[in-house]
């Protein structure tokens, strides 16, 4: 276990004779927000000149601003560098294109001198608390690892509308349950951060799957450590906004999925929450999108009863009052209930995504190596 990062010294008796208590109170939180401010903020990016001046501006504004912005170029080939810098990052660039988010990140830790770092995808924009939100769970000196609230920026299309709603499910209702016991299951790859110590004897990012931040988090458990969700800190990615830039995004989680749980499906077991938890994902994965898919439809077919169709949304009333409820804390109800058909249109289409990963990581022996942004 790594040693305490905010350790807090002795700054003398809580209360004496004479002596006004409220002045070590305001040294120790000076003290625990200059310990804290040891954090450096990674942001890989490819071609994301429209996207990286919003992310860099977004950091620069923090009530608790990042010791250092570094955004790696990934060799693009528009003026990604120029904005970057011009918005006030500091900008390095590898010497060929790694290939991928986790090696651009991989390729910027030999730079990092802080005791914290954080990675933060190139299209994504912060509330102006969200990172001193986020490092108050490092006062946890368990704690190696926090992710935090993620909702799409712009909430327009059919698919960004689906997954608004997806992601109001997932980090309103899911994800506070894993941090109860511990086990959020990823920490999401958008907007997280980390114990560099820690981050590094883990082998930081891994590039074995195409989906980094699972692999991640999921050695952190293995080695009996501990992750946070922190649903205070609100991070606004943009989303896909139409099925082209959807379906690389899709192809890519559904891939990563699977190649996840195929590698750590073993250590998985001895994890008791997280052996739960795989396995409903699991289930999720193979069993319901095959009903929906196929099951469904042929029975509907089969018996010439539509009714049948009605199974597309027999988790309709527990998706709408967990999705109003996160939407009620932000005033947003209204467009929560305006999106949530989307939400079934975009969980069908993830469905066949699945089913086509697994067909062709598991049956075909043709996995998806080749990292594509989905937007």
């Amino acid at each position: 276990m790594p040693p305490p990062l905010l350790h807090r010294k002795p700054l003398g008796p809580a209360f004496a004779p004479g002596m006004d208590s409220r002045i070590d109170m305001t040294e120790e939180i000076d003290v625990t927000r200059k310990l804290r401010s040891g954090l450096t903020v990674l942001v890989p990016a490819y071609n994301e000149s429209a996207s990286i001046g919003d992310t860099v501006r977004s950091l620069r504004n923090q009530t608790l601003p990042p010791e250092e912005i570094l955004v790696i170029d990934d060799c693009s080939t528009d003026d990604t560098s120029a904005v970057a810098a011009a918005a006030g990052a500091r900008v390095v660039r590898p010497p060929q294109n790694t290939g991928s988010k986790a090696g651009a990140q991989n390729f910027a830790m030999t730079l990092v001198q802080t005791p914290l770092v954080m990675a933060i995808d190139a299209d994504t924009t912060l509330e102006p608390q969200a990172v001193e939100r986020m490092l108050a769970a490092f006062d946890d000196p368990e704690v190696v690892a926090a992710c935090g609230f993620v909702l799409p920026r712009h909430v327009r299309t059919l698919w960004e509308r689906g997954r608004y709603v997806e992601y109001l499910f997932a980090f309103g209702f899911y994800k506070p349950i894993q941090d109860y016991y511990e086990k959020p299951m990823i920490a999401s790859g958008c907007f997280s951060a980390y114990r560099t110590d820690v981050l590094r004897k883990a082998g930081a990012w891994s590039t074995r799957t195409v989906a980094e931040d699972m692999d991640l988090t999921w050695r952190l458990y293995h080695k009996g450590l501990k992750v946070r969700f922190v649903p205070e800190a609100c991070s606004y990615p943009i989303e896909p906004h139409n099925f082209h830039f959807m379906h690389k995004q899709l192809k890519r989680w559904s891939h990563g999925f699977v190649q996840n749980m195929c590698l750590h499906w073993r250590n998985n077991l001895d994890v008791p929450y997280l052996r739960i938890a795989t396995a409903i994902a699991l289930w999720d994965a193979t069993v319901a999108s095959f009903a929906y898919l196929v099951l469904l439809p042929l029975l509907a077919l089969l018996f010439r009863e539509p009714l049948f169709l009605l199974g597309y949304l027999i988790d309709l009333p527990v998706v709408v009052v967990c999705v109003c409820l996160a939407a009620a804390r932000r005033k947003e109800v209204g467009k929560a209930l305006v999106s949530i058909p989307s939400f079934f249109v975009l969980r069908t289409v993830n469905g066949f995504y699945m089913l086509d990963a697994l067909w062709k990581e598991l049956v075909l022996r043709r996995p998806l190596r080749t990292f594509e942004k989905g937007h």
